[in-house]
């Protein structure tokens, strides 16, 4: 049981910074479509808030396997 909930809580602690990711591509994209000469402020905006939320989830792994570490 315990192999199962280790599965489950590192599967949801990647998922939803994956989530995030791909939410901020998207928004990012449509925003340089409709306006192209801000691209620059939004690529800085969008790789800032990339490496926030991989810190998320590297910070989420660590406490994870320091909780299920034997």
């Amino acid at each position: 049981m315990s192999t199962l909930a280790l599965i489950l809580v590192m599967f949801l602690s990647t998922a939803g910074p994956a989530a995030v990711i791909a939410l901020v591509g998207s928004a990012a994209v449509k925003a340089v479509a409709r306006n192209p000469s801000a691209s620059a402020r939004i690529f800085i905006v969008m790789i800032l808030s990339f490496i926030f939320s991989e810190a998320i989830a590297v910070l989420a792994l660590l406490i994870i396997y320091n909780l299920f570490a034997k």
